[in-house]
């Protein structure tokens, strides 16, 4: 499963954000379904209304999104990878995402005070990524010595010590591991640190209701940030999404309407999420389930048939696809063939974002 983790400075709305969007999440739709599995984890269900049209056509009974789970990380202070606060809580939590949203405070309020005494988002976002910096530090450094000892024999010990000395070069002038140009093979000679700077970053840019459809000058400090390390940055009011809960389908689409934005911020953070993580999703459909799969853009039909189970690729001879627009347009899985808009595509076939796929394999 897809997991995200929400990091911050304390009173960045942060954990406001968090219950919202998990709450959200229940309100979104009954076929959506969410659970808690501790009080600062929420697994949410993927908006997708191509599902509902889709279990119509096929007369499905029941729809499965696929899932993405929010971890709401401990506020991170100043010397949190020396330890301070909840520090170690938060770096072994960190670890475990795939990638991390940094609540990033863009408003004012005198109601509630920052820890540093003032609004600033490229203060707060630099004592963050110092803090993750430093932690990566350290973990490169511990790893150093003992790869030291075993590149003196060993090939792959050698090549990776290059790379260990390059990152603390790097680490020591502030700069972050995403930043860096390594190649695939350095890449996976790290693989194993988890290192937190080398996970990639969405801004969650928390603005007053005013400012949700524009942003503001500070959103605009932070886009700069991010674009030069390949970030993303979503405009999003905690504020906002807390009154969204409180409303129906048809008021949090007028509401949303009257601030001049389209979607809420569970929606915008998963839309960014998958666009940084280079993920698809394609679609099978039938009379038990009409189901959505994350992939990994690029991916092969065999590949992607394996995500639903191994034995499916082991096994693939083919792929029967329509694109989700052909079939919608047909009304029917019958009207698609007819017009000959379902294909037969082989091993080398590059699945697509919203096929709706059938695969043909031997047991």
């Amino acid at each position: 499963m897809l997991k995200a983790g929400i990091v911050g400075l304390p009173n960045v709305g942060k954990s406001t954000l968090f219950n919202a969007l998990v709450e959200n999440a229940k309100a979104d739709a009954a076929n959506f379904p969410f659970c808690t599995i501790e009080p600062n984890v929420g697994v949410v269900s993927v908006p997708d209304e191509r599902l509902n049209l889709l279990m119509k056509i096929s007369g499905s009974k029941r729809i499965v999104p696929t899932q993405i789970e929010f971890v709401d990380i401990a506020g991170l202070i100043k010397g949190a990878s020396q330890g301070e606060g909840l520090g170690n809580k938060f770096l072994s939590h960190i670890r475990q995402v795939d990638a991390i949203v940094q609540v990033v405070r863009c408003f004012e309020n005198d109601d509630i005070i920052h820890v540093s005494g003032s609004v600033d988002p490229a203060r707060d976002i630099e004592v963050i990524n110092l803090e993750l910096a430093l932690a990566d530090l350290a973990q490169v450094e511990k790893r150093i010595e003992r790869v030291r000892k075993q590149a003196k024999n060993n090939k792959e010990a050698a090549e990776e010590l290059v790379v260990l000395e390059k990152l603390i070069n790097e680490l020591n002038e502030n700069k972050l591991v995403r930043q860096l140009d390594l190649s695939e093979d350095e890449l996976n000679l790290i693989q194993n640190l988890e290192l937190l700077t080398l996970k990639p970053v969405i801004y969650a840019t928390n603005v007053s209701e005013d400012d949700l459809a524009t942003g503001n000058k500070w959103v605009e400090e932070v886009r700069k940030i991010a674009d030069a390390e390949n970030s993303k940055v979503v405009i999003i009011s905690a504020q906002v999404e807390s009154e969204l809960v409180e409303l129906s389908e048809e008021e949090r689409k007028d509401f949303l309407e009257s601030l001049g934005v389209e979607e809420g911020g569970l929606k915008s953070l998963i839309r960014a999420t998958y666009d940084l993580l280079g993920l698809r999703t394609y679609i099978t459909t039938g009379v038990q389930e009409t189901r959505a799969w994350t992939i990994h853009q690029g991916m092969k039909a065999p590949q992607a048939a394996g995500v639903i189970h191994t034995d499916f690729e082991r096994g693939f001879i083919r792929a029967e696809t329509v694109a989700y627009e052909d079939l919608i347009k047909c009304g029917s899985m019958s009207a698609a063939k007819e017009k000959g808009l379902v294909r037969s595509e082989g091993k080398d076939y590059v699945v697509q974002e919203g096929d709706v796929l059938l695969f043909r394999f031997n047991v």
